[in-house]
């Protein structure tokens, strides 16, 4: 996008056109818009904390950096994964086949919107940003409430490693 190429003045599509197929990555209008909505909502809760008198922690604990990055981990893939969670991502997505313990390997479907928002539901890292956003966000709001959730997913996350640690030993004749 060099001015000299002219890119700069042309309609978006056209600056993005040549990227990938418009079907394959529903660029412009889908993705923009949840980068929109993404930054309006965080936008619209850190200035209704701040004419609520709420303040922004002047640093965050190492526990509590632990306890919302294990926490959002948890949720990220239990959205984006599990086998229960799966009637939310149905309607945006087709299953591929058996994932991880517990998990289901899927791919989005459709095109536009639909796609943006299967590719979204399917992809723990992508979710990542928004639950980290909504733990941050919740203790502004609600500390305790926040916490304790959080507390509930950090604890599944190691559960779950417990349990993938005692499966694999049960494979290797020690358990």
């Amino acid at each position: 996008m060099t001015p000299e190429d002219g890119s700069a003045l042309k309609a978006p599509e056209a600056v993005i056109a040549g990227y990938a197929e418009p079907d394959e990555r529903p660029l412009f209008l889908p993705y923009l818009a949840f980068m929109s909505i993404f930054g309006a909502l965080l936008s619209a809760a850190l200035l209704l904390a701040r004419r609520q008198g709420r303040e922004l922690p002047a640093k965050v604990s190492p526990g509590e950096l632990l306890l919302v990055g294990t926490a959002s981990h948890k949720l990220s893939r239990l959205v984006a994964k599990d086998k229960v969670t799966s009637p939310l991502r149905a309607p945006f997505t087709e299953l591929e086949g058996k994932g991880g313990p517990a998990e289901l390997e899927e791919s989005s479907r459709g095109t536009g919107l639909r796609k943006a928002i299967g590719e979204l539901l399917i992809c723990p890292y992508c979710l990542d940003l928004w639950v980290v956003a909504g733990f941050s966000v919740g203790l502004l709001f609600a500390p305790r409430l926040t916490r304790f959730a959080a507390f509930l997913f950090s604890a599944l996350t190691i559960s779950d490693f417990f349990q993938i640690a005692y499966k694999a030993a049960e494979e290797k004749g020690l358990g």
